[in-house]
């Protein structure tokens, strides 16, 4: 599967009616750690957003690889993204605490 920038992707997404968008907080996130994410896991990632809104999720911690990412479901937009050893003790959203 070939790699493409993030900022390929996300345009592309943006593009797209209905796609799953990142916020520009996500994205800075996401750059600062290196982070790239391909097709395949931009289509994983939209498809735990669309489970969490069928389940009737407002906001959902998405635990993708060693990645977090918090989504606001009824707006399918990533807020905010952390990695690895970032999570250690951290408070995501009033109902997920990450304690390792």
């Amino acid at each position: 599967v070939p790699t493409v920038s993030f900022g390929d992707v996300l345009s592309a997404e943006m593009e797209r009616p209905g796609g799953l968008r990142i916020s520009a907080h996500a994205e800075r996130r996401l750059s600062e750690r290196n982070v790239t994410l391909n097709r395949e896991d931009m289509r994983k990632i939209e498809g735990a957003v669309q489970k969490a809104a069928t389940k009737g999720s407002r906001e959902s911690l998405l635990i993708y690889g060693d990645l977090a990412l918090v989504a606001s479901v009824r707006n399918r937009t990533i807020i905010t993204a952390l990695e690895g050893k970032d999570m250690e003790d951290h408070v995501f959203t009033n109902s997920a605490v990450i304690v390792r």
